[in-house]
C-alpha cells in the first residue's frame, strides 16, 4: 500500500490553504538502507490551521531489537513495540488517513527514504507522495543561522518545541513552523506548492548531501496528479440567456392553482412566475411539485383555491449574461430546481429549470461557483484557485475560447471579492466594530470589470460610500474592511496591486461626492498619473453593496469624461502608443527569454476600445464587446474592427497557456510569454496578430507613437 496522487494537480494552491499532512518518523537508526520504522505520528493541516483533533499516531514492530542508541534519542523501547503491527499493517491505515494529500516534513527525505525501504522488504509497490521539506524553505529564507537543528529554526520562527523525538510530537512542531514560515515565504514572493519547491530546488549544495546520504528527493514533483476526468465546456462558454425560457410563464396572484396547473400543462414547463402587485413587492413562484403537494394534502377543492397561498417569495434569479455554471452552481447548493432570469434593468425575462440543465451536470461546475459561495474563512476561500486553475487546464485543452475562459476567470475573480468582502464583515462585527456605518459598494476595476482576468491576477478594487469625509468614523470603518478584503484575497493568490489600486488606500475609498470630485479632476487635469487612474476606473464593475450606488457613480464618469475632448485625446494617445515586439523579418525580439504581451498587445486593444466606448457613450465593459458596439453604432464595415478582435483573442490565449505552464513550473504568474514555448503554427498566428496592433491609430485618429 503506497501513497496516493492527489485528486487534482496542487502546484497552483497557496501554501496558506494548502490541504496536507505533517508526518514524522521515528527509527532504528540512520542508515535509510537497513533502518525501521518504529513509530509514524502526522497531523493535518486544513483550511490554513493544524487540525489537532484529526492526527495519525502509531507503533510499528520493527521484527528485530532496538538498538540502544536508538532508544536513547526516542524512548522507544521492544517493550513498547510489543503487540503492535508490523510496517504492512500500519502502511493501509496510513494512506487511507491521508488520501492523496501533499506531505510536509521536517528533513522529509529521510522518512520518505524509510517508507521507500520498508515498502521494499514487504514486496509493496511504492510511490512517492508530493512532498515539501520545512527544512529547505528555512534554509531558503535565512542562510545565515547558526546551524539547521530543528529546534534552532524553530526559536527562530518563534514556535515552542514539545514532544520532541516522538513521532507526532515532532510532526505537530513541523507543522506549525510550516505555518509561521507561510507568510515569510508569501513577502519573498513564494505563494504556491509550485514556486515552493522551485524556491527549494535553489539549495543545491543540500541537496547534494542527502542524495549521498540516501535520502528521497523531494525537490521536484514525485509524481503526477490523477488523470482528470474530461470537463464539459458547454457550462463555461453559454450564457443563460441561450437557453433560458423566454418569455416566461406568468399568472396573477388571484388566479387559481388550477389556473397555474393548466398554464404550465399549455407552455409544457414545470413552473410558472407570479409578478409584484399590491401585496408583494417581489416576484414570485409557482411549480409543479408545489401544486402536486397541494392534492396531496386531500382538500377538497384545492385546485379552485387562490394561487397566492402556494407562491414562494421572493423569486431567485440570476443576471441573463451569467454562465449556465453559474445556474448549476446556485442550484446545486440551495436545492432549487428552478431559477428566473433577469436583464440588466432587473426585470424578469426568463426562466431556467433543472431539467434544461440535467444535461450539463458536470461536476466541475457545480464546484467551482460552490467552493466561493459556501465559504466560510480566509482559508477555505483559497482552495478556488485550485479549482479555478484546474477548470481553466481544462477548457484550454478543450480548445474553448480564450475570450470565454477569461471571461469565467473573472466571474470568479468578482464572486473572490464579493465574498471576501463579507467575510470581512462578519469579522469585523464579530470584533465588536459593527456592521457598516452607512451604505456602500465594492467594485472591481481592471481586466476583472471587462471581463477579461487571465491566471495572473491582481487586486483593482475601489470603494464607494453614500457619505462621510475623509478620515471620518465612515471612513475609518471602511478603511479597515478594505484592509481585511485586501488581506484575504492576497492571501488566498490575488496579490495586492503594485500601484496600490485598492480600497485600502485613501484615494481608492471615497464617498460618491468625493469621488465625483475626483473624476472631474482626472478629466480636467489629464496627466499621465490621471489617465492611468481613469483607464482602470471606467472598467469598474460593482460586486457587492449598493449596486445603484455605484451606477450611478460609474454613469456620472462615462458623461464627464465623453463630454472632455481634451481628455479624451489624452486618453487616445496614450492608447496609441504600441511597442511591438517584432524586429527585422518578423523575429519577436524577446527580453530576459520573454515577449511581454501586455504592453506590445493586449493594452493598445483595450485602450483603444475604452477610448471608442467613451466617444460614443457605449456602456459594455468588454473589449470585444466595445468594438463590436463602435462598429455597429458608426456603421463601420472596416475590417479593421474584426482584426483586432480576432487578434485580441490571440493574445489572451497565447498568455493564458504559458500561466498555465508557469503554473505548473513553480515561476511567478505574468503577462510574458516565451517565444521559444510555441509552435510554429502559434508563432505565424502572434506575428499575425501583433502586425494589427499599428491600427489602432486608424481607429483613434491619432498618430502612432511607442
Amino acid at each position: 500500500m503506497t501513497f496516493r496522487n492527489p485528486e487534482r494537480d496542487p502546484a497552483g494552491l497557496p501554501l496558506a490553504c494548502l490541504p496536507a499532512v505533517v508526518l514524522d518518523t521515528e527509527t532504528t537508526g540512520l542508515d535509510t538502507k537497513v533502518a525501521r520504522v518504529l513509530q509514524i505520528g502526522a497531523v493535518r493541516l486544513a483550511d490554513g490551521e493544524v487540525d489537532d483533533a484529526d492526527a495519525f499516531d502509531r507503533l510499528v514492530d520493527p521484527g528485530i531489537s532496538i538498538p540502544p542508541t536508538s532508544t536513547e534519542i526516542h524512548g522507544i523501547t521492544d517493550a513498547d513495540i510489543s503487540g503492535a503491527p508490523d510496517f504492512t499493517g500500519v502502511m493501509p491505515a496510513l494512506v487511507d488517513w491521508s488520501g492523496g494529500a501533499v506531505v510536509i516534513g521536517w528533513s522529509i527525505g529521510f522518512d520518505l527514504a524509510i517508507l521507500k525501504a520498508e515498502h521494499e522488504r514487504a514486496s509493496l509497490a511504492w510511490q512517492a507522495p508530493r512532498a515539501l521539506d520545512v527544512h529547505h524553505l528555512v534554509r531558503v529564507l535565512s542562510p545565515d543561522l547558526p546551524d539547521y537543528a530543528l529546534e534552532t529554526a524553530a526559536a527562530w520562527l518563534g514556535v515552542d518545541v514539545m514532544g520532541r523525538h516522538q513521532a507526532l510530537g515532532d510532526a505537530l512542531v513541523t507543522a506549525r513552523m510550516f505555518l509561521a514560515l507561510v507568510p515569510r515565504l508569501r513577502a519573498r514572493g513564494v505563494m504556491t506548492l509550485a514556486e515552493a519547491e522551485r524556491a527549494c530546488r535553489g539549495v543545491a549544495p543540500q541537496l547534494e548531501d542527502e542524495t549521498r546520504a540516501g535520502w528521497h528527493d523531494v525537490a521536484a514533483p514525485a509524481l503526477e496528479p490523477s488523470k482528470q476526468p474530461h470537463i464539459d465546456s458547454y457550462p463555461f462558454r453559454h450564457r443563460l440567456r441561450e437557453i433560458m425560457a423566454a418569455p416566461p410563464v406568468t399568472i396573477a396572484a388571484d388566479a387559481t392553482l388550477g389556473d397555474a396547473l393548466a398554464a404550465m400543462m399549455k407552455a409544457e414547463v414545470s413552473s410558472v412566475f407570479v409578478p409584484p402587485d399590491a401585496t408583494a413587492a417581489a416576484y414570485g413562484i409557482v411549480t409543479e411539485r408545489d401544486v402536486l403537494r397541494a392534492i396531496a394534502g386531500g382538500t377538497a377543492g384545492v385546485l379552485d383555491g387562490p394561487v397566492d397561498q402556494y407562491v414562494v417569495r421572493p423569486l431567485v434569479a440570476l443576471d441573463q449574461d451569467e454562465f449556465v455554471y453559474r445556474a448549476m452552481s446556485c442550484m446545486s447548493a440551495q436545492g432549487f430546481r428552478h431559477l428566473g432570469v433577469t436583464d440588466a434593468a432587473g426585470e424578469v425575462v426568463g426562466a431556467v429549470s433543472a431539467r434544461d440543465l440535467l444535461r450539463q451536470r458536470a461536476a466541475s461546475a457545480v464546484a467551482l461557483g460552490d467552493n466561493i459561495d459556501a465559504a466560510e474563512s480566509a482559508a477555505t476561500l483559497g482552495q478556488v484557485w485550485s479549482a479555478l486553475s484546474t477548470v481553466v487546464r481544462g477548457l484550454v485543452e478543450d480548445e474553448v475560447d480564450p475570450r470565454d475562459i477569461a471571461a469565467v476567470i473573472s466571474r470568479e475573480l468578482r464572486a473572490l471579492t464579493r465574498r471576501a468582502c463579507e467575510i470581512a464583515e462578519a469579522e469585523m462585527a464579530d470584533a465588536g466594530k459593527g456592521a457598516p456605518p452607512v451604505p456602500y459598494a465594492m467594485i472591481v476595476l481592471g481586466s476583472g470589470g471587462r471581463g477579461e482576468s487571465l491566471l495572473a491576477m491582481d487586486q483593482d478594487n475601489a470603494i464607494v460610500f453614500t457619505e462621510g469625509p475623509a478620515g471620518g468614523e465612515a471612513d475609518q470603518w471602511f478603511e479597515q474592511l478594505g484592509t481585511r478584503v485586501a488581506d484575504i484575497l492576497n492571501e488566498v493568490g490575488v496579490v495586492y496591486c503594485k500601484g496600490g489600486v485598492m480600497a485600502s488606500r485613501a484615494e481608492w475609498r471615497q464617498a460618491a461626492a468625493a469621488w465625483r470630485a475626483t473624476v472631474a479632476d482626472w478629466v480636467r487635469r489629464g496627466k499621465g498619473e490621471d489617465i492611468l487612474n481613469a483607464d482602470i476606473f471606467f472598467d469598474g464593475v460593482v460586486v457587492h453593496g449598493d449596486a445603484a450606488l455605484a451606477d450611478d457613480l460609474h454613469r456620472a464618469a462615462v458623461k464627464a469624461a465623453s463630454g472632455s475632448r481634451t481628455f479624451l485625446q489624452h486618453l487616445a494617445l496614450n492608447a496609441a502608443e504600441v511597442r511591438s515586439p517584432l524586429g527585422m523579418f518578423g523575429r519577436l525580439k524577446a527580453s530576459s527569454g520573454r515577449v511581454d504581451l501586455k504592453q506590445s498587445g493586449l493594452m493598445p486593444l483595450f485602450g483603444t476600445a475604452r477610448v471608442l466606448a467613451l466617444r460614443h457613450e457605449v456602456r459594455a465593459r468588454s473589449t470585444p464587446g466595445r468594438l463590436r458596439a463602435v462598429q455597429q453604432a458608426t456603421d463601420s464595415d472596416s475590417g479593421t474592427y474584426d482584426n483586432l478582435i480576432e487578434a485580441h483573442k490571440v493574445f489572451l490565449g497565447a498568455v493564458l497557456r504559458q500561466q498555465l505552464q508557469d503554473l505548473s513550473d513553480g515561476v511567478p504568474l505574468s503577462n510574458k510569454i516565451v517565444p521559444g514555448s510555441l509552435t510554429a503554427h502559434q508563432r505565424q498566428e502572434l506575428r499575425w496578430a501583433l502586425n494589427q496592433v499599428p491600427e489602432v491609430a486608424n481607429l483613434l485618429g491619432t498618430p502612432l507613437h511607442g
